[in-house]
């Protein structure tokens, strides 16, 4: 069994960082998915496939995968900075707005 282990990314439907916080430890496929000739769905043999363990820390999720004989890549997380404006959404809607109003 082979393993990656990576702090997800944000998603880009959405602004916040909800689920990027833990360290995921991911099964890394060993079969091919291959399609049912009857209903033309996508499915695979390797149930390991679904497995996402979810860790604190990046040294909990090798330590658990070194203790249980998984061999794992770690996949290093890009930071960037965060894009808080000092009155945030609220801001669009204030009273004391310096500049026109666009919508």
């Amino acid at each position: 069994m082979r393993a990656r282990i990576y702090k997800p990314a944000k998603t880009a439907m959405s602004s916040g960082t909800a689920k990027t916080r833990d360290w995921v430890l991911e099964f890394i496929p060993e079969v091919a998915r291959e399609i049912d000739p009857l209903t033309g769905w996508t499915g695979s043999r390797d149930t390991q496939s679904q497995v996402k363990l979810r860790f604190e820390s990046q040294r909990d999720a090798e330590d658990y995968a070194r203790d249980n004989g998984i061999e794992y890549v770690v996949l290093r997380a890009q930071s960037r900075k965060p894009n808080v404006r000092p009155g945030g959404y609220g801001d669009n809607f204030a009273t004391n707005r310096r500049g026109a109003w666009t919508h």
